[in-house]
């Protein structure tokens, strides 16, 4: 306990770092203050009955960082913006062009892909915002509208996720930790209070069990997180020893340590983006009057809304997505480039292309084992809900799992600039 106050102090000490600390938090007040900016002719009782019944919205409310329970002019949150970042991401595999501007073209390259990212979260925000403005009117949550009205409610969402996803961007540059990942925990966090007040005046002793369930499920949630997440496969690697001037170099010994959960809540992130749209997509196409456009989206939903089905579609994305990230942000064949550089080898493996098959082989063993337990922490929550009937153990589960690893790596990168301030 006194080592945790003692990094408290040096953290404040430090005004780089308290400078950082305080530019977040302001950020992070600003997003909750647009979120409960809403656009006009709402009607909040039909909103509020609307995500009780929804478990897609209620997702969908957890990336827009709780602006959608207001219908706020941020509702779309950053979901237009990782759904740009998962194509691009995607584009990488598929284009060398893409994967050389992305990889190869150092910091340079990394801002125009960003800036290619974010050019594209425009359209899918458009999208978005006028799949949800038509869907909430079929509702009865928003009254129906002229044309010029719709547009200008469109121009003011889209607006809204692009000034969110700016300030992620921010934050990610000018602050600490991941911008979107902060913004979607702050969504979660100060959605917490609300919760806990209603589960004490709504509190029946005769749901004890499920309850304890709950209590139970979160704790194997935080402790497998957290173990998953710091455990990693040490590689051992040796130097040559190097003679230069009559002094001899090299010749030490240390490890390259691989992470059984390279990718962190990514998967997570993109798994539920990945099933949000589509849902977005077919709840507005329902409306069609074409019949057999309105007749093949209710038979998608239908499909989606079964439990089962999205439970195994959920666990397979996030082992996908998985694997899918650690690939384009671990490359096997630059480590082992980069070792036969430096003087590096692995005792016992050829140096080049040996080397690279080697890492490849047991990244791809470690990624295995974090992919799965990543998907069962992810669709246990959704397990227990299809058997207890109590909705709010699915949402809080996938809302635990992102707040978790967001604290997580908050903390790595916090130790790390303490450790670069001592250095």
């Amino acid at each position: 306990m006194s080592r945790f106050f003692e990094k408290i102090r040096l953290i404040f000490a430090d005004e780089a770092l308290r400078s950082r600390l305080l530019f977040v938090f302001g950020l992070l007040v600003l997003t909750r203050l647009l979120s409960v900016v809403p656009v006009p002719g709402v009607d909040p009782l039909r909103l509020e009955s609307l995500l009780a019944g929804s478990e897609f919205l209620n997702l969908l409310n957890i990336f827009s960082g709780g602006g959608l329970s207001s219908l706020s002019i941020v509702m779309l949150g950053v979901g237009p913006y990782i759904t740009s970042s998962i194509i691009m991401q995607l584009l990488t595999i598929m284009s060398p062009k893409i994967k050389a501007m992305h990889q190869e073209e150092g910091e340079a390259g990394r801002k125009r892909f960003g800036q290619y990212s974010r050019m594209l979260s425009v359209p899918f925000a458009l999208i978005q915002g006028y799949a949800f403005i038509k869907l909430l009117q079929s509702q009865g949550v928003l009254p129906a509208l002229a044309l010029e009205v719709i547009i200008l409610d469109l121009v003011i969402i889209v607006a809204g996720s692009v000034l969110l996803m700016w300030l992620g961007e921010l934050i990610s540059e000018f602050g600490i930790g991941n911008g979107v990942s902060l913004i979607i925990f702050s969504g979660i966090v100060t959605q917490i209070p609300a919760a806990l007040g209603q589960l004490i005046f709504t509190y029946d002793p005769a749901q004890l069990p499920i309850y304890l369930t709950g209590a139970a499920v979160a704790l194997i949630v935080i402790f497998g997180v957290v173990f998953v997440t710091e455990a990693e496969r040490p590689i051992p690697v040796a130097y040559a020893k190097q003679v230069r001037g009559g002094r001899a170099y090299g010749g030490v010994s240390t490890y390259l340590p691989l992470r059984i959960n390279q990718a962190g809540v990514i998967p997570i992130i993109f798994a539920l983006s990945i099933l949000l749209f589509p849902q977005m997509i077919f709840q507005f196409l329902a409306q069609s009057s074409v019949p057999v456009i309105s007749s093949f989206s209710d038979s998608a939903l239908t499909l989606l809304s079964n439990n089962w089905f999205y439970t195994g579609a959920y666990f397979v994305l996030v082992v996908l997505f998985t694997y899918f990230y650690t690939a384009v942000t671990f490359d096997p064949d630059q480590v082992s480039t980069n070792l036969q550089k430096s003087g590096a080898f692995i005792p016992g493996v050829r140096p080049g292309v040996s080397t690279a098959d080697y890492i490849s082989r047991i990244l791809t063993r470690l990624t295995l084992v974090g992919a799965l337990f990543l998907g069962l922490i992810a669709i246990l929550p959704l397990i227990l809900r299809s058997i207890t009937g109590v909705q709010a153990l699915a949402i809080g589960g996938t809302a635990l799992l992102i707040v978790v690893s967001v604290v997580i790596d908050l903390v790595k990168k916090l130790d790390a600039q303490l450790s670069a301030r001592e250095y």
